[in-house]
């Protein structure tokens, strides 16, 4: 995003999910007060276009870690829902363990009646009935099919259990990950707060005019735009231009607040369709086309990692949630170098 900026970039925060949601804007104004309008470190001669830069940069880490996070919370709801089948799977197969043992009893039970019980029955019954199937040699004292049922069902009850450990380890990386992604959205806000302490040492006139570009929330000309290239795409870009002035919040994925990759999702979920979390992941959602052919309704993936993404809305112009303090607007296409363009 360097070149881009714009007028700043963006950064995380926990989306309309309840607790998740952290506007960074609010933790940034915070730090600033706590340090003070011009703390005595900034430096006299730094100048305007240097701070603007510095500015830039921490707005691009701070959009990493939001992708960052979105990737990693992504994975994690995905391995509980995992987890939470594996885990009916297991029950399930100890149902039918134990109605297959309530059966062998009854026999056992008529046998006993009639005059006796057959050792293996017993063997059967008892409390380590993996014991049992170990000792191979008392297998010929069940019929094939008791036997062949329980080998195969013990079997998927072992192979169960050792799925759900594999997903449980998997859910503690995943968790671990995430936390090591929280602790450089932390980072990324100290610097943030460095970066508006520096802002609020420059002179009032071009601090005015650096923070009245990240609230432009104007219609550019569009008439002539082209057609977009599907009717989802169009009802896609008109649910983002809708979102207009919403502001930029960490992790968000709407109504009332997005994050980059999260406006994306939203805008299409509206026309039907279900994209990816991430911006990444976003950019191989259909087919990639030429800059110079794309369409309203296109997405628009920014960096050589894909770490910003916008909706292309003709006439050189695309939609995006830009970063913290700045809400859904409009900027231009080459606002940052443009590494795909998707069609989906």
């Amino acid at each position: 995003m360097g070149s881009h900026r714009r007028t700043a970039h963006s950064q995380n925060s926990g989306p309309d999910r309840g607790a998740r949601g952290v506007v960074l804007t609010v933790a940034v104004a915070s730090a600033a007060a706590a340090l003070g309008a011009a703390p005595a470190g900034a430096a006299p001669q730094d100048k305007p276009a240097d701070t603007k830069a510095e500015v830039d940069r921490l707005y691009e880490q701070a959009e990493q870690a939001t992708e960052a996070y979105n990737k990693a919370d992504e994975r994690a709801d995905k391995l509980r829902e995992e987890l939470a089948t594996t885990q009916d799977q297991v029950a399930r197969g100890q149902e039918r363990i134990n109605k297959m043992r309530q059966a062998l009893g009854m026999v056992a039970g008529a046998q006993y009646r009639s005059g006796g019980m057959d050792p293996s029955l017993a063997l059967m019954l008892s409390s380590d009935p993996d014991g049992y199937l170990d000792r191979a040699s008392t297998l010929d004292r069940l019929s094939a099919r008791q036997a062949g049922d329980l080998t195969e069902l013990q079997g998927a009850q072992r192979d169960l259990a050792q799925k759900r450990a594999e997903a449980q380890r998997k859910l503690g990386d995943l968790e671990k990950s995430r936390k090591a992604v929280q602790e450089h959205k932390r980072s990324v806000e100290t610097k943030l707060a460095k970066a508006r302490r520096l802002l609020n040492s420059m002179p009032s006139a071009e601090r005015a005019a650096y923070e009245r570009a990240s609230r432009g929330t104007g219609r550019p000309d569009l008439s002539g735009a082209g057609a977009a290239s599907s009717s989802r795409a169009a009802a896609a870009l008109a649910a983002a231009q809708s979102a207009i002035g919403k502001p930029y919040v960490w992790g968000a994925t709407g109504p009332s607040g997005f994050d980059c990759s999260g406006l994306m999702q939203w805008s299409y979920g509206q026309a039907g369709v279900g994209l990816p979390r991430t911006s990444q992941a976003q950019r191989y959602a259909g087919q990639q086309v030429p800059l110079s052919q794309a369409q309203p309704g296109d997405l628009v993936a920014y960096g050589s990692d894909a770490h910003h993404i916008g909706i292309y809305a003709g006439n050189g112009q695309v939609i995006h949630a830009p970063y913290p303090g700045a809400p859904v607007r409009y900027d231009p296409v080459g606002m940052m170098p443009v590494s795909s363009v998707t069609r989906v």
